[in-house]
C-alpha cells in the first residue's frame, strides 16, 4: 500500500512538471505552405518578407515586399514594429532561407507566420 501511495505521489509531480513545461512553448509553430496559400495571405494583407541578400532583392522581388536578410530576421521585424500575430509570409531563393527565417521567428514568438519557399514558384502562380 505504501508503494502505491509513493507511486502515485510521483506520477502527480511529473504530471504537474509535465503541465508547467507545456506554457513554454510557443504556441505558433513554423509552417510550409503553398504559392496558392501565400498568395491568399497576401490578398489578406500579410506582410511580405524577402529574406534573401539585398542584391538578389535588388534583381528582383515580390511588388510590395520587404527585404530583410534571413540572418537579421528577428532584429529586422522589431524594427518594423509588427506584433507576435501580425500575418507574414516569407520567401527567398528556394524556400531554405525562408525556412530558417519563419522558424527563428515561431521561436520568437510570432505565431502567423508563413514559409512560401522560392520566389520563382511564387511570381509564376500569381493569380
Amino acid at each position: 500500500m505504501r508503494a502505491i501511495k509513493k507511486l502515485n505521489s510521483k506520477l502527480a509531480l511529473l504530471t504537474i512538471l509535465a503541465t508547467s513545461l507545456v506554457s513554454f512553448v510557443p504556441m505558433g509553430f513554423a509552417k510550409d505552405v503553398t504559392p496558392t496559400q501565400a498568395w491568399q495571405m497576401i490578398d489578406q494583407q500579410a506582410l511580405v518578407i524577402d529574406v534573401r541578400t539585398a542584391e538578389e532583392f535588388n534583381e528582383g522581388h515580390i511588388e510590395g515586399a520587404v527585404n530583410i536578410p534571413f540572418e537579421q530576421i528577428v532584429a529586422g521585424v522589431a524594427k518594423l514594429g509588427l506584433k507576435n500575430d501580425d500575418s507574414i509570409v516569407l520567401y527567398c531563393r528556394s524556400g531554405r532561407r525562408s525556412g530558417i527565417a519563419d522558424d527563428a521567428l515561431t521561436q520568437a514568438g510570432f505565431s502567423n507566420t508563413a514559409n512560401a519557399g522560392g520566389v520563382d514558384g511564387l511570381i509564376q502562380s500569381k493569380p
